[in-house]
């Protein structure tokens, strides 16, 4: 069922603006001291802005949490600043953790291949630098060996006129993002008028709700809320 909606969901071009960062610091967790819960798996993939896609994650069945992080660089520990300056080798991503009895790891992924553009390089929307590259992020040979197939079973299917350039990466130097940047999407449609007035509301309004609206159509029937 979900190889057939990969088909009718047109990814939109997009990506997060780069936002000066609150002035507050935060101690960053590495991937070597998060937990996968019993039961569960984790899979870290990179697309664009973190926030675009946290969000559609989010309310997909049997994902357990979303958490913004990045990914790939050079060291553990960075500052959303300095992953900004494209320097650090990262890429914003975001780690899913879910119950693989509920989806597939394997459906996770061509979900992913419909929410970005996958086809240009270093780049979603107006956004460029390897930060916002397409990539998903591998902790063993199983990972990685799933990661090329689902890859290649999208770009045999020909979903995307142009070439993919999702790269298939160890996961290396993971840390999670500063708390201002998780479920950002989420408290912004929760806010009040004046709560949103501190956000980067232009943004969430313009580039990400609509694409949240057309995956929330498109996958209804795997979404939390569809009951």
């Amino acid at each position: 069922m979900i190889k057939v909606l990969i088909s009718m969901l047109a990814a939109s071009s997009v990506a997060c603006a780069v936002f000066p960062a609150p002035s507050r610091s935060q101690s960053q967790t590495p991937m070597s001291q998060v937990a996968t819960p019993d039961g569960r798996k984790s899979l870290v993939v990179a697309g664009g802005c973190f926030w675009c896609l946290e969000v559609l994650f989010e309310e997909l069945k049997g994902v357990q949490f979303v958490e913004s992080c990045y990914a790939g660089g050079s060291r553990a520990g960075v500052s959303y600043q300095e992953v900004c300056s494209g320097t650090t080798g990262h890429a914003e991503a975001i780690r899913v953790v879910f119950d693989p009895k509920v989806i597939a790891a394997d459906d996770l992924l061509r979900i992913f291949f419909t929410i970005h553009d996958p086809t240009t390089l270093n780049r979603q929307g107006p956004d460029s630098g390897t930060q916002y590259r397409s990539a998903i992020f591998y902790a063993d040979e199983e990972e990685k060996a799933r990661a090329e197939r689902i890859r290649k079973e999208i770009a045999d299917e020909k979903i995307w006129q142009n070439p993919l350039v999702t790269t298939v990466e160890p996961l290396v130097n993971y840390t999670r993002a500063e708390e201002y940047h998780q479920d950002y999407y989420a408290r912004y449609e929760k806010a009040s008028p004046e709560e949103r007035a501190k956000m980067n509301a232009g943004y969430c309004s313009a580039i990400i709700q609509p694409k949240v609206l057309k995956f929330r159509q498109k996958f209804a029937h795997l979404l939390k809320k569809s009951g």
